[in-house]
């Protein structure tokens, strides 16, 4: 009993730590994607767990938290729907749309929890990661809602269908975010090029407000006292 007690503990303390862990854990599965009934149910009971920890940022954090938890219940009875079999583009569109509001909902709530602080913490290192995991699966939703709406969004000389993989999307999505460019995934719809165009500056804004943040709050805690 003490175990639980102790790991309950622990992850009310750091529930930014889980939440990475979690990401980083889908992530590292998207390496061995087949079309299994047992992956794919792993792979979405591993992003309810992402979608419940969510639930629980989002309460921790000054944001709006009715609307937050409505985005995560409805992206989980959404996602399940099409677990079970429901594959219409309706439902797929608006499934992503709940997805990346929440995960863009959580992001807001821990950048609002990061600036609040006057001291840097160990929770707020692993919120720097999750913040930059949780924008980069929001805008990868998003990307899957423009190639559902307009198939051919983007340009892949090694995929030449009209829908890309949930992993260059992803791929796409993080090589933006970190403006390192890497992907051989281009944007050639208005759309699709719109939404990476936010991406870029939403990634530069990331390391010019957190990161200076974040050396900023260690200053502050190691500085000459007066």
């Amino acid at each position: 009993m003490r175990p639980v007690i102790e790991f309950w503990q622990g992850f009310k303390l750091l529930p930014s730590a889980w939440l990475l862990l979690v990401q980083l854990l889908i992530l590292i599965l998207s390496v061995f994607i087949n079309d299994s009934r047992s992956y794919q149910i792993l792979t979405w009971l591993l992003g309810v767990l992402a979608l419940l920890i969510i639930a629980k940022v989002i309460r921790q954090t000054p944001t709006f938290t009715v609307l937050g938890l409505t985005f995560v219940l409805g992206a989980f009875f959404l996602s399940f729907l099409m677990l079970i079999g429901f594959h219409s583009l309706t439902l797929q569109v608006i499934t992503h749309c709940f997805e990346a509001a929440a995960y863009f909902c959580a992001a807001y709530g821990l950048i609002r929890y990061m600036f609040a602080d006057r001291y840097l913490t160990k929770d707020e290192l692993f919120a720097a990661g999750a913040v930059f995991t949780l924008i980069s699966w929001g805008f990868a939703f998003i990307y899957s809602i423009c190639q559902l709406l307009v198939p051919q969004s983007f340009q892949n000389p090694n995929n030449v269908s009209d829908y890309q993989t949930w992993l260059d999307l992803l791929f796409l999505s993080f090589s933006l975010q970190s403006a390192t460019g890497l992907s051989d995934l281009m944007p050639i719809a208005p759309a699709a090029r719109v939404v990476a165009m936010l991406q870029m500056f939403g990634g530069v804004m990331y390391f010019a407000l957190i990161v200076s943040r974040m050396v900023a709050l260690q200053y502050i805690e190691i500085r000459p006292k007066d």
